[in-house]
């Protein structure tokens, strides 16, 4: 079982930057393939950004270029560095783990954390 605890979440007015960061348990943190994904009010939750084994990054196309996910394996922490925020990035943001044991994946949420943009 993975748990995953998000921090760093809050108010900023447009054009700000807010740091978000995971922590997470396990043994085996290295091999988990990480994610950032948010859900606005009335709207389908969506994948933000991610970061594999071998640290490369993927990114949403409305985040990429504002936005940096990053991870420390020796901490078991990512985090999202998150610039130039807009309205648009009001959501409540959650940390995804996906581990792959014996040919199936497993998925693992956090509990979210409130980011609000103000215009």
């Amino acid at each position: 079982q993975v748990q995953l605890v998000e921090s760093g979440g809050g108010l900023v007015q447009a054009g700000g930057s807010l740091r978000l960061s995971c922590a997470a348990s396990g043994r085996t943190f290295s091999s988990y393939v990480m994610g950032w994904f948010r859900q606005a009010p009335g709207k389908e939750r969506e994948f933000v950004a991610g970061i594999g084994w071998s640290v490369q990054t993927r990114y949403a196309d409305s985040v990429k270029g504002r936005f940096t996910m990053s991870r420390d394996n020796a901490k078991n922490t990512v985090s999202l560095e998150m610039n130039s925020l807009t309205p648009e990035d009001t959501a409540v943001y959650y940390c995804n783990a996906a581990d792959l044991v014996g040919g199936s994946w497993y998925e693992y949420w956090g509990q979210g954390t409130q980011v609000t943009v103000a215009s």
